[in-house]
């Protein structure tokens, strides 16, 4: 499988009791797939995956398949602290019909990078479905080397990498070894920075994983089919506004920078009538309505509401 194109990391939306919002992620998904997304990546950071039980995780992955309905390939976040875990998590994404998993190195304790790729092929093997590594190491404490990524690839373990590390000078210097190697057409290069997605495309990256996606999906389509066929000025242009929607993830107060960005994605799906509730999952706190008004103010200045 090669990955490309826009592929939304979904929130999750969830009911004022706290359930999976079940209709509501069935809207984002039609909203998703109308924007042209290439894929759908359930169970993300956007998804507030950490924040889920296993139940949970299991009822967005069902919801997200059979909404989809084969139409692109569904991504499954596997996301959790040890192997056995990321395992268990693996199995229920593969019965609920999920066509690739997404898993990150394992983490709170620190691992070396032999253990992560001895991880990787666990869980490959383990699920019997294509897998992408996640890289985020503000959450798991530690950078995926590139070099253990491209054997692993090498070897079939892994299709492809989301790169959410921000680490600019080190995505280059993997995709100009990826070439060297001759693995473009077996591992996927992603970028998950939403602010420099045009410059990732331009570097050779395959797509982008965007989180403001699940808001404005069509420019993320946009600036990625602007770059492909070489119309760099416009796909800066449209990257310079999608930068400036962005600002709706600095729109709450007294609360996490997770929970303000997430709170705001929620806060703009429920104000253009995609979900029903702008509701996180605890401990996260949802956007108070100052921030909703910020929110509200650049959907209008975006041209989206």
């Amino acid at each position: 499988m090669r990955l490309s194109g826009f592929v939304p990391p979904l929130c999750t939306p969830f009911t004022p009791g706290g359930e999976i919002d079940t209709a509501s992620l069935r809207r984002l998904v039609e909203h998703l797939l109308a924007g042209g997304a290439s894929a759908l990546f359930a169970l993300g950071t956007s998804g507030e995956t950490a924040h889920l039980t296993a139940g949970q995780r299991r009822t967005v992955v069902r919801t997200v398949v059979d909404a989809a309905g084969g139409q692109v390939p569904v991504l499954a976040g596997v996301i959790d602290m040890t192997t056995p875990r990321v395992l268990e998590h693996a199995r229920d994404a593969a019965e609920a019909g999920a066509d690739v998993l997404v898993a990150t190195a394992p983490f709170y304790s620190g691992v070396h990078p032999e253990e992560t790729a001895d991880h990787f092929r666990r869980v490959r093997d383990g699920a019997g479905l294509p897998l992408l590594a996640y890289d985020i190491p503000p959450c798991v404490h530690s950078k995926l080397p590139g070099d253990v990524l491209l054997s692993l690839a090498a070897e079939g373990t892994l299709i492809g990498l989301k790169d959410s590390s921000g680490d600019t000078n080190a995505l280059r210097r993997l995709l100009v070894e990826r070439h060297r190697r001759g693995l473009e057409s077996v591992f996927s290069v992603l970028t998950g920075s939403e602010l420099t997605v045009d410059a990732a495309l331009l570097m050779g990256a395959d797509g982008v994983v965007a989180g403001l996606g699940n808001v404005d999906p069509a420019g993320y389509t946009r600036v990625y089919e602007l770059a492909r066929t070489g119309e760099w000025k416009a796909a800066v242009a449209e990257q310079d506004r999608l930068a400036a929607l962005f600002a709706l993830v600095e729109a709450g107060s007294g609360m996490s920078g997770t929970a303000s960005a997430i709170g705001g994605f929620k806060a703009a799906l429920r104000l253009l009538g995609v979900i029903d509730c702008a509701a996180t999952a605890p401990p996260l706190t949802a956007l108070g309505e100052e921030g909703v008004g910020v929110v509200r103010e650049l959907l209008v200045e975006a041209g989206l509401l």
